[in-house]
């Protein structure tokens, strides 16, 4: 249900979000931890993912990213596991590159095409500090 893996060279917590905010297209995130913590490896879920962030912690995450973590689970977190909820549909909207990679080379006469549509119901309204 997720991935494992480790980035090409640990980081900064704080430059790890920005990263995940550049690849992802983020406009907002929610994350727990010490920003200044070192990253190295990573789980990473697609959507709805927190039950599994108890796995990412018994194999050695340093972050755990998803989707649709509940407030108290940010709190239940142990220190050395740093919770990311990117957003459900942002966690998710990679997928379809993949699913279209997986049918073109099973079915390589079936067409297929990827929507224009936004199907995403969220809407972001950027809070700034005075």
């Amino acid at each position: 249900m997720g991935v494992l893996g480790e980035l090409e060279k640990e980081m900064e917590a704080g430059d790890f979000l920005n990263f995940l905010i550049d690849r992802f297209d983020l406009q907002a995130l929610k994350y727990s931890g010490d920003t200044r913590k070192r990253i190295l490896k990573v789980a990473l879920c697609g959507g709805a993912g927190s039950s599994l962030a108890g796995d990412a912690l018994k194999l050695g995450a340093d972050a755990f990213v998803t989707a649709d973590i509940r407030y108290h689970s940010f709190f239940d977190a142990p220190g050395s596991l740093m919770l990311v909820d990117i957003g459900h549909f942002e966690s998710e909207k990679y997928s379809l590159e993949i699913l279209y990679e997986i049918i073109t080379k099973k079915f390589p006469k079936f067409a297929v095409r990827f929507s224009k549509i936004n199907t995403n119901p969220v809407n972001y309204l950027p809070t700034w500090k005075k």
